[in-house]
């Protein structure tokens, strides 16, 4: 599996021990095109998880790219260029920052299906409408094998009744696109990235790692059940 990090805060890099001081060239390079996709892909201490990490220069990637040509095509034709290299991989994963932005657009170029965590939170509710919009737009205009995969309810507390109305409202309209497995408000997903792993490797007898474990089998039965892999267009 190979995990594309597109956020500038990179939390996904620091989650699998990459600290910023060690990423060097990583999704800035390659949408710029200063490197390819063999020089920019790392290990992880996850067995067979790979990491194109997000480098110190992508927060100011938005700027560069509004003034290039296919400015929403720069990851899409970077990892056409080596379909020898993707088609090593179960699973490409591109971690998004939550902006929709030019970084955004173009992960929504370069892949077929979208998996949206949504915190038990109001405000986060009300957003993900901004974002079916958007993923609808794309799929017109830019990428017609786009779709919605699914709804992954996180940060919810057993405690917190509006945590359940919320999970309620979204079941409500999205119906089965959410996810059955709920990822819960955990101690241990919080300290995991300070440690730089993942919290199955951090403690996976923790609630938290055996609910992401979980998750992991109901997206591996959807996918079968869907016939085809996700990876990039």
């Amino acid at each position: 599996m190979l995990l594309i990090d597109l956020d500038p805060q990179g939390n996904a890099s620091t989650g699998l021990g990459l600290g910023r001081n060690a990423r060097n060239d990583g999704t800035y390079a390659l949408l710029l095109g200063s490197r390819r996709l063999a020089e920019v892909i790392r290990p992880t201490s996850v067995p067979d998880l790979a990491i194109i990490p997000s480098d110190g220069d992508l927060v100011g990637a938005e700027i560069e790219l509004a003034d290039l040509d296919g400015r929403e095509h720069r990851l899409r034709s970077a990892l056409a260029t080596a379909p020898d290299i993707m088609q090593r991989y179960d699973y490409v994963f591109l971690d998004c920052p939550p902006s929709l932005g030019l970084l955004t657009l173009n992960a929504l170029v370069a892949c077929h299906d979208v998996l949206v965590p949504l915190q038990c939170e109001f405000f986060a509710l009300e957003g993900v409408s901004h974002i079916t919009q958007t993923v609808e737009r794309v799929r017109r205009a830019l990428n017609p094998e786009l779709s919605l995969e699914g709804l992954v309810l996180t940060m919810h507390d057993r405690r917190n009744k509006f945590s359940d109305a919320v999970a309620a409202d979204a079941r409500a309209f999205f119906k089965e696109k959410v996810y059955e497995t709920v990822i819960p408000r955990n101690i241990r997903i919080s300290e995991a990235p300070s440690h730089g792993l993942p919290v199955t490797l951090y403690d996976f007898r923790s609630s938290g790692a055996q609910a992401y474990v979980r998750l992991a089998v109901e997206f591996r039965r959807r996918d079968r059940a869907r016939g085809r892999r996700m990876q990039p267009a």
